[in-house]
């Protein structure tokens, strides 16, 4: 009787934590979701990354690409204040040559001291430096912007996303698909509309967007055809520069991107061939031993 209810308890034991499991799993993409797009915004579609899935990796000449756009567009009104300048010549990243990124740096002037005799001053950055901020501190960005508060972007990627809905969220957690913060910002790049649709209010100063929260911005469309000259010589569209200069912020957001993928699938390797040792090893030592 006592065997008998051991087995029952252990039963119900087993049945508890798989539906533990269950509920964690099914949890999970809420849990551990950025900030969602909503309030009557479209929901982006799923685009073609080459660092999505478990062997994602950066393009070398797609990063560059973002970084011209987000240098002669975006660092007008955003910084990128989590960003060093030595990161650009690291693995991983653009991998720009350390010559190249120090003339880049020469460009900038940082803040520094105090001195000896106890004043701040400026200088020129160094690969040690971080992007400088376009204005000195958030009151002068409202004061610029009509009182709107351009984000930092260095982490706008895993600060913004949109809710995937099942079963899409469920295939992610086997593909390692992650990337629906990039797709937002893809989508919120190519979104405006020169006019709102018919019988929609617009507010003064704002700007219609098909996935922005409420279809108003503040921001006007920041990208135009031929708003940039490519140094390579790729046709700078729209949907181009949104593409290059989204994938440039992805990996702002998460530089060791790379590394994290390849350090995963060796431990994920590792796991398995452990597992089998102990499998074969068990069965050897326990073999002709009554159950």
């Amino acid at each position: 009787m006592i065997k008998r209810n051991h087995m029952m308890t252990s039963k119900s034991v087993r049945k508890a934590l798989l539906g533990l499991a269950t509920v964690s799993v099914l949890a999970l993409p809420l849990l551990a979701h950025p900030a969602q797009a909503s309030g009557g915004a479209a929901t982006p579609h799923t685009q073609n990354w080459s660092f999505a899935g478990v062997f994602g990796r950066f393009d070398k000449a797609q990063l560059k690409r973002g970084l011209q756009v987000y240098r002669e567009v975006c660092s007008a009104c955003h910084g990128l204040k989590r960003v060093a300048f030595r990161t650009l010549a690291e693995p991983g990243g653009p991998e720009m040559s350390i010559e190249a990124v120090k003339a880049l740096a020469k460009e900038y002037e940082v803040q520094d001291g105090p001195d000896d005799e106890g004043e701040m001053y400026t200088r020129t950055a160094l690969l040690s430096d971080y992007f400088p901020s376009p204005y000195p501190n958030d009151n002068a960005a409202r004061a610029s912007n009509n009182g709107a508060l351009p984000p930092d972007l260095s982490i706008i990627t895993k600060a913004r996303g949109y809710l995937r809905g099942f079963p899409n969220w469920f295939f992610d957690l086997f593909t390692g698909y992650q990337e629906t913060g990039v797709d937002y910002l893809y989508a919120l790049l190519t979104g405006y509309e020169e006019e709102a649709p018919e019988g929609f209010v617009l507010n003064d100063g704002m700007n219609f967007n098909h996935y922005f929260s409420g279809n108003q911005i503040a921001m006007p469309a920041p990208l135009s055809d031929e708003g940039v000259e490519y140094a390579d010589g790729t046709k700078a569209t729209v949907k181009q520069m949104a593409k290059d200069v989204s994938a440039f912020l992805m990996w702002t957001a998460e530089p060791t991107l790379e590394q994290r993928k390849r350090i995963g699938f060796q431990v994920i390797l590792f796991i398995l061939l452990f597992a089998g040792m102990m499998y074969f090893t068990t069965k050897r030592l326990w073999r002709g031993v009554k159950h």
